[in-house]
């Protein structure tokens, strides 16, 4: 794991690098927030600790670019242990404040934690990413399966993709020969009744009443479309 440290005081800039690297960290030091700001730019950094009164760019002003950019883990680090500083700080974007002097027991350990949450969190995000899910329809674009009430629903490979294609695109309306390059990937040719026989057995397989549907549409005269709005207001 990446730690960027940005801390105008020499001492302490070299203490906290010697702790952290002795945890196994892999640390990228700098002596104001303009250097901090170029690290950030150029190396992938899991977690920032910040000196608040830096030269050229203080803590506060280098976490507000930061925060337009990322979501790491930022601890402040600072001999100013007024409230309103904190509020500010954490106001602004800041996971954790820390006021010197500090236990280095304890700045280590709340390094963990907020890697930690932030592994977290980005694992949860990335499973969230794989699923598409509108009211009782779920698609599990990872394992490439699709649920209905939690009971799965068999579908053969066109009538897969067919399905993610509508679910990836909601309320957008698409004409046969759109979904024929879609799913098929070819332009060159296409066939309205293979578009209309897919659209028909993806309904008798996800919808209640195939004839009246819920989700997939026909937009008459234009083609279909993958409507969600009755499911946002169910």
């Amino acid at each position: 794991m990446n730690i960027l440290i940005a801390e105008d005081e020499n001492d302490i800039r070299s203490l906290l690098k010697l702790q952290l690297e002795q945890e196994g960290y892999t640390v990228y030091p700098a002596v104001d927030g303009v250097e901090a700001w170029d690290i950030l730019q150029n190396k992938t950094i899991d977690l920032a600790i910040l000196d608040v009164m830096m030269p050229k760019l203080d803590g506060f002003n280098l976490l507000r670019r930061i925060r337009k950019a990322s979501n790491i883990p930022v601890m402040f680090l600072t001999a100013r242990g007024d409230d309103m500083d904190k509020v500010l700080g954490l106001g602004i974007g800041a996971d954790d404040y820390l006021v010197k002097p500090f236990s280095m027991s304890e700045l280590i350990a709340r390094v963990g934690a907020l890697l930690r949450r932030s592994m977290e969190y980005t694992k949860k995000e990335k499973q969230d990413s794989s699923r598409i899910q509108f009211g009782s329809l779920l698609l599990d674009k990872d394992a490439c399966c699709v649920y209905k009430d939690d009971m799965p629903i068999e579908l053969n490979a066109k009538e897969y993709l067919m399905l993610r294609y509508f679910m990836e695109n909601p309320q957008r309306v698409f004409t046969k020969k759109q979904l024929y390059n879609a799913v098929w990937n070819e332009d060159a040719y296409y066939d309205d009744n293979t578009i209309m026989v897919h659209i028909s057995h993806i309904r008798n397989k996800i919808e209640n009443d195939p004839k009246n549907p819920f989700y997939i549409k026909t937009v008459r005269g234009i083609g279909y479309k993958f409507h969600i709005q009755d499911v946002i207001n169910k």
